[in-house]
């Protein structure tokens, strides 16, 4: 009798109580989608086999981060060589960015992204310097077309993003289509340069062309080690903060939304994915302990994976946009205005697509917290 499959996970998960990272090996058996957990220190059962429909395979790759029964789990490697064959052979990471020219339609382009079966692991609208710029750039300092793309690259706020999925790098580039946009409206006419492109260099955005390319410019924007990258675009005047919450990326719901917000009027100023520690989430959403029955599952919710923080503008930002979201409850939202961020994109008064500030002297303080402290 064949041996039922089932995939081998190192899982790390960190106990607040004890102030200790605990190690796991957890097991995914995709048949019934149940898990089981042992805790490798005390090489014991800490989870029996149990179905569990939050976690789908999808879910499941080095690097990320899942929640089992309400414990925020980091996959730091395979737990066995027939797991590594099957869930790690194809998984690429690459570097997409959305150039100046494009940047009212990142929307479409984030939306086309999720769409082709591709993951935004990381995301940040930058200013780029001409020094970084340079840098990127290295291997054409000596084309003719050098001086025009730097002043092109600088002229305004681009976003990057580390795209993950089987074979990232040439998935971003056929769905990028050729370098000219001319070139690809008549060869694929459904590429982003062809939807969104003008021409040789302001052609909508940018790819890695190998894995080799992928990692030095990965580096670049989102540095492992040393540095910041990039700064970010916030402002911190006239402003407010708007969440997408994780629940609303994992259904890929973040394009649908970025699009809603710019066709409401309202600037997206700066943008940035952070994937938020318990600690962080609780100091965050501080205002509402004690005060609002859901705390702790708003909590649990803004930690359960990656968010994106936006800085929006407008007209009496606070207020305007506060309208836009509609009710905290979804269900409530669509009775009284169903025309509202979480009445088409909500499910739940806790999975509510966004989170939007609630006072008006908090806007800047809210920004300030995701784009001044956490990516400080």
């Amino acid at each position: 009798m064949s041996q039922e499959e089932r995939f081998s996970f190192l899982a790390e998960w960190y106990d607040p109580n004890a102030a200790l990272l605990r190690r796991y090996q957890l097991l995914f058996y995709p048949k019934d989608g149940s898990v089981e957990m042992f805790d490798v220190k005390n090489q014991r059962t800490f989870l029996r086999r149990t179905k569990y429909d939050e976690l789908c395979q999808e879910d499941l790759f080095v690097g990320n981060r899942v929640i089992v029964f309400s414990r925020q789990l980091e996959l730091i490697g395979y737990g066995d060589q027939y797991t590594a064959g099957k869930m790690g052979s194809k998984k690429e990471r690459t570097l997409a960015i959305i150039k100046p020219d494009a940047l009212i339609k990142m929307g479409d382009i984030i939306q086309m992204i999720y769409d082709a079966g591709l993951m935004i692991i990381k995301a940040k609208m930058s200013k780029v310097s001409w020094k970084e710029a340079m840098d990127f750039y290295a291997e054409h300092q000596s084309k003719s077309f050098f001086n025009n793309l730097m002043q092109f690259m600088t002229s305004g706020p681009v976003v990057a993003m580390e795209i993950m999925g089987d074979e990232a790098v040439a998935a971003w580039r056929r769905l990028l289509g050729p370098t000219d946009s001319s070139v690809a409206r008549n060869e694929a006419p459904n590429s982003v340069r062809a939807k969104f492109g003008t021409d040789g260099t302001k052609n909508a955005g940018h790819g890695s062309d190998s894995l080799a390319s992928a990692a030095r410019e990965l580096e670049l924007f989102f540095p492992s080690t040393t540095g910041r990258g990039p700064s970010n675009t916030a402002r911190f005047t006239d402003c407010t903060c708007c969440v997408i919450k994780p629940h609303a990326i994992a259904e890929a719901l973040t394009g649908k939304i970025l699009n809603a917000i710019g066709e409401a009027g309202f600037e997206i100023s700066a943008l940035q994915m952070f994937t938020m520690d318990r600690a962080n989430a609780e100091e965050f959403f501080e205002v509402y302990k004690g005060v609002v029955a859901e705390y702790t599952s708003m909590v649990a919710e803004l930690c359960s994976g990656p968010c994106m923080a936006l800085e929006i503008r407008g007209t009496e930002a606070p207020r305007t946009f506060r309208e836009f979201c509609g009710p905290a409850d979804p269900e409530i939202a669509r009775h009284l205005r169903p025309d509202t961020l979480r009445a088409i994109f909500g499910k739940s008064k806790v999975q509510n697509a966004v989170h939007c500030t609630d006072l008006p002297e908090d806007g800047i303080l809210e920004v300030q917290y995701f784009f001044k402290i956490l990516d400080g």
